[in-house]
């Protein structure tokens, strides 16, 4: 299988619908903090509420598992023990729509 194309957006710049097809202009910061294109994610109408729903449903299992993680809470430290440094990033899971 060949290798797929990879693009990081932290946002969307602009989205727009054309001839049924839904065209979402991705964006990162640059190094101003201002938003710069990434890339074009381009979707048929007819399959937007399929992608739109599988984003919704990561969404919400990304804010099940914090908080579940929230409420499991660090675990008390034993008294004379230095204060652990910074939490490491969470597992990343795999999310099958």
């Amino acid at each position: 299988m060949a290798e797929l194309p990879t693009l990081f957006a932290d946002g969307v710049l602009e989205a727009s619908i054309r001839h049924g097809v839904a065209r979402l202009k991705l964006a990162v910061q640059d190094t101003d903090g201002k938003p710069a294109p990434s890339g074009l994610l381009v979707i048929p109408l007819a399959q937007l509420p399929g992608v739109a729903g599988t984003l919704t449903r990561l969404l919400r299992e990304v804010e099940a598992k914090t908080r579940e993680a929230q409420t499991a809470g660090p675990a008390a430290e034993p008294a004379g023990k230095p204060a652990p440094g910074p939490e490491e990033p969470p597992v990343t899971f795999r999310f099958q729509g």
